[in-house]
């Protein structure tokens, strides 16, 4: 804490501390639980079955993510995910963009009508069923296809994009325009170097969005090769769970192969996916962080 702390009243120093417990709580709340998970991942299996295991493996060992990389359906999934994550995060930002620059256009007919409707979007939701049937008949259903194609657009991340956009100056455009620069031009060359951090953060939001998602392969895609490691994992977690469950309601109707193998990459198997699966997230993050708070803010407010 600097001079300026001690100088200040007793009122504004406990509230100080009192904000900078509360910043420490949520942190330990975030942090702990991920040290958990690293030291399940890399301690042996049958020794995390004899708990005690916090924040620090007792038994080092890679045999948990040697076992999940031995399974060539987990390593697929990580390749499906990479795929969509980067296929669909470039699209997505990219017309994202081409969509809410459009919107700040003044020569467009019916501009304030069109962005209506498409906030419009945001309030309703046809269902499950309606949505279903409509990638159904797209043909977009149990192909890779799905996980790209009905992300392109979101609206809330138009809304954010066009109000950024809107700060540019428009001195810029018309002196481009008087140099000759179309709308295209203006856009490669004007508009999206000014808004490198908007584009990086919503490159982040895409990005952590098609990673993390596990609900379209679950119910839209029944081929097991297509699937994305995160549904993959959900799986896993299913039927680990169910496994337990028939381990402790009749232990002996199992066989000793099952048991020990539940012993052996249980828990410790589930942490390893589950931290493979976070890790590109939290080795991204600080790359973009410095645009993060830059592009939300300067994208959310307008003066």
């Amino acid at each position: 804490m600097n001079t300026s702390f001690y100088k200040a009243p007793w009122s504004e120093r406990l509230l100080t501390i009192f904000n900078y417990l509360i910043i420490l709580f949520v942190c330990l709340t975030i942090i702990l639980p991920l040290l958990n998970i690293f030291a399940l991942a890399f301690n042996s299996g049958a020794d995390a079955q004899r708990g005690g295991i916090y924040i620090w493996p007792r038994e080092w060992t890679f045999e948990n993510f040697t076992e999940v990389f031995a399974q060539s359906q987990m390593t697929n999934g990580f390749i499906i995910s990479l795929i969509r994550t980067v296929a669909g995060t470039i699209s997505s930002v990219f017309l994202t963009a081409m969509a809410a620059y459009a919107l700040t256009s003044r020569t467009l007919p019916g501009r304030g009508v069109i962005a209506f409707f498409i906030f419009f979007t945001m309030l309703f939701s046809g269902g499950m069923i309606p949505y279903y049937l409509v990638l159904k008949e797209l043909h977009l259903t149990n192909t890779i296809w799905v996980y790209i194609v009905p992300s392109l657009y979101n609206v809330w991340n138009i809304m954010v994009m066009r109000t950024f956009f809107q700060q540019v100056p428009e001195g810029l455009e018309e002196a481009a325009r008087m140099d000759g620069l179309n709308d295209f031009g203006i856009f490669f060359r004007i508009i999206l170097p000014l808004s490198k951090p908007v584009i990086a953060t919503m490159s982040l939001f895409n990005a952590v969005t098609h990673w993390n998602d596990w609900f379209t392969g679950t119910f839209f895609v029944r081929n097991p090769d297509i699937k994305p490691a995160s549904t993959l994992l959900q799986e896993m977690l299913t039927t680990q769970k169910a496994l337990s469950n028939a381990l402790m309601k009749s232990s002996g109707s199992l066989s000793y192969e099952m048991v020990d193998r539940i012993q052996i990459t249980g828990d410790s198997l589930k942490m390893a996916t589950i931290l493979l699966v976070v890790l590109p997230v939290i080795l991204i993050f600080p790359f973009v962080q410095k645009h993060f708070t830059k592009g939300v803010s300067a994208g959310a407010l307008k003066e």
